[in-house]
């Protein structure tokens, strides 16, 4: 006789609900409390004593002209870096995913290589390059102040050839899974190659595209990093970042930061309204390997010269941070190249205290994060794939809200949090929220920052291991007397261990040379982590710009090897990563 399994099943019912709890909660108090935070501090009568409500620092951004050209800039910014991405990324993902070349491998491998540097770094690369005294000018034989009357041009550039691989990986990705047999049969019916295009391959990866351009017009939109190296501080980022000083007693800054959140939620939905849509189901699995069209003589030449050119434009800041790196300070100075090499400025990098610390710090601050991910990740994508709590869909949607949410905005949330801990001065936890007023540690608001925006990577790419796995395997292992948690731990991790390992990879990596939260968040220099360093070093007279290039490159290769390994782990499904 079958033992009863009607208790179990409850039991089951209930833990999944309480784990379901857990985590809803977790997201609450560390993703939309500081959101609501911010939004709330805007709307403060009196900022100081935390009373009353009032629109009128909200309608003051709006009639302060200083202000609303910063916003306006900031939007022209993110507008110009996406379609400057998307011309970038779009042709070089449709040759990828239709015609096969010499060397495809290569290049479909190096035009990744942006990503491993933040766009702010990048800006001390093209400084040495482009700036008055920089290698093009001496080149050249010319004095052109590029960077000086070029300010916007310059932002864009850095910042569009940074972050096209995000959505070329999307694009590659949607192109992947369409039906070869859809081209086909409009060949036959006549469709010149334009027509194909316009009328069937567009329409139908448009979703995958919207979804990486979303991501760019949103970094893009609320960049701090890049405009403060090009000393262009008419945009919102800089002048919320400049307001920090004045958090504690005037709503302004809020109020910059919820026009901020507004706009860029608002620029998202207009655009998921309009070129968004929803994706079209295949009736087939692609094909898309056995349908390239292999390219001979001239035709491959230009497809190669096309990948070759946009990845020596994006190697560009690469480059000239790494020849500053090499660089002994006032050894570059009008030249094509630097006219003397250390390897100094690495191990400064390597020992000096201050950069140090700042390694360590990030470290530590980053492995904190990948290991909170790693944990909850697996709660929610089991959580998602193997249950059918109600509720998933919102848990869902709360995960993957660190990517429509401007990161300054967050680090902005986490400020205010740091003035005012939601348990007040009473309470188990008041005497911890008396410290934190006294004397503010940004660790714990850094780690859950820092674990916070990087969510969505271990989640989804947790939830594409799951998906892959069958559930039959974990239901076997509780037949034979396994327990749920031994049966996960036994059977499914194994299984699912390159995902875990690919998502963490992300998580640590981006956490490590995460901008906006390091910027804001650590004042002190003994909080620094690796970007508030470098932007430091990089104020700093001297050989400060120069530490910093061999910080950055040390960055770098840290990134170079985790994003390389995520690819190998995951392929093409690297790409619904940077999905919103």
């Amino acid at each position: 006789m079958l033992p009863d399994m009607g208790p179990l099943r409850q039991l089951r019912k209930l833990t999944n609900y309480a784990l379901l709890s857990m985590c809803i909660a977790f997201l609450l108090v560390f993703l939309v409390y500081p959101i609501f935070l911010t939004v709330r501090g805007g709307f403060y009568a009196d900022v100081a004593r935390r009373e009353g409500f009032t629109l009128e620092h909200i309608l003051l951004v709006f009639q302060d002209p200083r202000l609303l050209t910063g916003l306006l800039n900031s939007l022209k910014l993110a507008a110009m870096t996406t379609i400057t991405a998307i011309a970038i990324a779009l042709p070089l993902a449709i040759i990828g995913a239709r015609y096969k070349f010499p060397g495809k491998g290569f290049f479909s491998a190096i035009v990744l290589v942006p990503l491993i540097l933040p766009p702010f770094v990048g800006a001390i690369g093209m400084r040495a390059l482009l700036g008055r005294e920089g290698a093009l000018n001496a080149f050249l034989g010319t004095e052109f102040d590029i960077l000086g009357n070029a300010k916007v041009a310059g932002v864009v550039l850095v910042q569009a050839f940074s972050l096209y691989p995000i959505i070329y990986l999307n694009a590659t990705a949607a192109l992947a899974n369409l039906d070869p047999a859809l081209d086909e049969a409009a060949e036959n019916l006549g469709a010149g190659p334009w027509k194909r295009l316009t009328s069937i391959t567009l329409p139908l990866v448009r979703p995958g595209v919207f979804a990486g351009a979303t991501i760019v017009f949103i970094w893009a939109f609320t960049e701090l990093g890049t405009p403060l190296m090009f000393d262009y501080r008419e945009v919102t980022s800089v002048q919320v970042f400049n307001g920090l000083k004045e958090v504690e007693n005037s709503a302004r800054p809020y109020a910059l930061t919820v026009v901020m959140l507004a706009t860029a939620i608002t620029a998202y939905l207009i655009g998921k309204v309009l070129f968004g849509g929803k994706g079209y189901a295949m009736y087939s699995k692609a094909a898309r390997a056995a349908s390239e069209t292999p390219l001979t003589g001239g035709k491959a030449l230009l497809a190669m010269g096309a990948f070759g050119l946009v990845s020596f434009l994006a190697l560009l800041p690469h480059i000239g941070v790494i020849l500053t790196a090499l660089t002994p300070a006032g050894q570059w100075y009008k030249t094509v190249l630097p006219s003397a090499f250390t390897g100094d400025n690495f191990k400064e990098a390597l020992t000096a205290t201050d950069s140090f610390t700042a390694i360590t710090n990030s470290l530590m601050l980053a492995g904190a994060a990948m290991t909170v991910d790693i944990v909850f990740g697996i709660l929610v994508a089991y959580l998602l794939v193997r249950t059918t709590v109600k509720g998933r869909a919102f848990l869902d949607a709360l995960c993957m809200l660190p990517l429509a949410v401007p990161g300054l905005v967050m680090a902005f949330g986490y400020v205010a949090m740091s003035l005012r801990w939601p348990f007040g001065d009473s309470g188990p936890l008041g005497n911890f929220a008396s410290v934190m007023a006294a004397e503010p540690s940004p660790v714990p608001f850094l780690i859950a920052a820092y674990a916070v925006r990087r969510l969505p990577y271990i989640v989804r790419s947790t939830v594409a291991g799951l998906e892959q796995t069958s559930g039959e395997l974990e239901e076997a292992a509780v037949n034979l007397g396994a327990s749920r948690v031994t049966a996960v731990r036994r059977v499914i991790l194994p299984l699912i261990v390159a995902n875990l390992i690919a998502g963490g990879l992300l998580v640590f990596s981006f956490s490590m040379l995460e901008v906006s939260d390091s910027l804001i968040l650590a004042q002190r220099a003994e909080d620094y982590p690796v970007t508030k360093a470098i932007m430091a070093f990089s104020e700093r007279l001297g050989d400060g710009p120069f530490i910093a290039s061999a910080l950055g490159v040390w960055g770098m290769a840290l990134l170079t090897v985790t994003i390389f390994a995520a690819s190998i782990l995951l392929g093409k499904k690297l790409g619904s990563i940077f999905r919103v």
